[in-house]
């Protein structure tokens, strides 16, 4: 199902990852303790600027920072967008 969206100039659309249930040990997280994820899914991608073109395409799984980006909510389905510049890393 294609969403209705598309991100202008040098913004991206993330599609955040789960958030941990389980720590490494094995212990269980509660809802009101778990963190923020970090990591996304490029959903779609504006075409960047005239200056600098877009970087990352859809598809690519990025690291971003804690309190990066707009928070969305498009057919049920969290989404965060955000500037180009907001990400940290591509994985």
């Amino acid at each position: 199902m294609a969403l209705n969206i598309k991100p202008l100039a040098d913004r991206v659309l993330i599609e955040p990852a789960a958030a941990e249930t389980t720590t490494a040990s094995g212990i269980i997280i509660p809802d009101n303790a778990k963190e923020k994820p970090q990591k996304g899914n490029v959903v779609a991608a504006g075409k960047g600027t005239k200056d600098e073109p877009i970087t990352v395409k859809v598809g690519d799984t990025v690291l971003y920072g804690k309190y990066a980006g707009t928070e969305l909510k498009l057919e049920g389905k969290d989404y965060l967008i955000m500037r180009e510049s907001d990400i940290l890393a591509i994985i």
